[in-house]
């Protein structure tokens, strides 16, 4: 298949930056998701990759290749896009076969390839169908198995489950994810759905404004974001962000967290972490509200702190916990918890709440950049 590496890659549409000074390395056989939130450049750096776009700066590498220069069609790659753009007065057949009959490749290897792929994303039996009798699932089947009978050194797909409803995405995406590893092809997917970004992923990255923000596993985006943007888009809910200064309290340091009588205790190396610059800059506490421990007895560890919503989701409760009020705006300065559907709490109740130091995160308010 492919390794591809962009460096310094750099695209505008007039004043706007599109894709700022883009640095990132994606492996042979590696699946890479870009994920962000819509008009953050994900596709428009699709699209430098696949040659439908140029940078102004920068450079793009496919094996080794300098490809700024080279058409799409020069570039051995197969785009998938959001909309599944199927000719419509062919059946399926001939929408499959259509890249290699444009290449004039033999009748016989043109009917091996493409049952082959029919049989891989089981729809030999719509072969002669067209797509106006087939449901959105089956028509970005065909469109993936166009993609596919070329066997290109990279698949870069754009949101193609978009416009799937809810179960066939679920199964489509799995099918994806099956293929992808069967076929052992380099493939860019892009998506705003971070779902799909986790479940597909062997790395994600992250862009917001144009920047990719971080790129990792699904693991170290979730677990260790390094960012407050990345922290506050990944996860449903979101971690946790609330501000926070450094202060002491009987002689140990500790964190307080803005407009609250809550004081979280911190390991002395983390401590060390924290720069005066940040301080100065301001300090931003973070945690997902898995790794806050919800109690209805008092213990001498953890914290007192009123129910003030609760939000049933069957397999789990969400409870949004008043921890003070903002001494501006007089807003409730909230913190959500997720526990178990069993646990007993009502609106008004106190609770007790417990932090694990190992899943505290602190962040520069300034810079936005992690300092845990």
């Amino acid at each position: 298949m492919a390794h591809i590496k962009l460096e310094n890659v750099v695209k505008r549409y007039g004043e706007v930056v599109a894709v700022k000074d883009f640095n990132l390395e994606i492996h042979d056989k590696e699946f890479v998701v870009f994920l962000g939130p819509s008009g953050c450049g994900k596709t428009t750096t699709l699209r430098l990759i696949a040659g439908l776009e140029t940078p102004e700066e920068g450079d793009i590498f496919i094996d080794g290749d300098r490809v700024n220069d080279l058409s799409p069609a020069d570039r051995d790659i197969a785009f998938v896009f959001q909309f599944y753009a199927l000719y419509p007065h062919l059946n399926v057949y001939d929408n499959i076969a259509f890249p290699l009959k444009a290449v004039k490749v033999e009748k016989s290897e043109i009917d091996t390839q493409v049952k082959r792929v029919a049989e891989i994303l089981q729809i030999s039996e719509m072969l002669n169908r067209k797509p106006s009798v087939l449901s959105g699932g089956e028509m970005q089947r065909v469109a993936l198995g166009r993609a596919m009978v070329r066997q290109p050194k990279v698949y870069l797909l754009d949101e193609p489950m978009a416009n799937l409803d809810a179960k066939i995405r679920v199964d489509t995406r799995a099918e994806i994810k099956r293929l992808q590893y069967e076929i052992g092809a380099t493939t860019i997917f892009v998506t705003h759905d971070q779902v799909e970004a986790m479940s597909l992923a062997d790395r994600i990255a992250v862009i917001h404004l144009g920047v990719l923000q971080q790129i990792g596993t699904p693991h170290e985006i979730y677990n260790r974001p390094q960012s407050l943007f990345v922290a506050g888009f990944m996860g449903m809910p979101t971690m946790n962000l609330l501000e926070a200064e450094l202060t002491s309290q009987d002689g140990a340091p500790v964190l307080r967290l803005s407009h609250t009588d809550v004081h979280l205790r911190i390991p002395p190396e983390r401590h060390a972490r924290i720069t005066s610059d940040s301080q100065e800059n301001g300090l931003v506490f973070g945690v997902r509200p898995e790794h806050i421990t919800a109690a209805n007895q008092p213990n001498e560890r953890h914290i007192p702190a009123q129910v003030h919503l609760i939000e049933p989701l069957g397999a789990v409760n969400i409870l949004d916990i008043r921890l003070g009020t903002h001494s501006q705006t007089q807003d409730p300065i909230l913190l959500r918890v997720r526990v178990h559907p069993t646990f007993q709490a009502a609106v008004g109740d106190t609770i007790w709440l417990g932090f694990d130091d190992k899943e505290m995160h602190l962040f520069d308010q300034k810079t936005e950049q992690t300092v845990w």
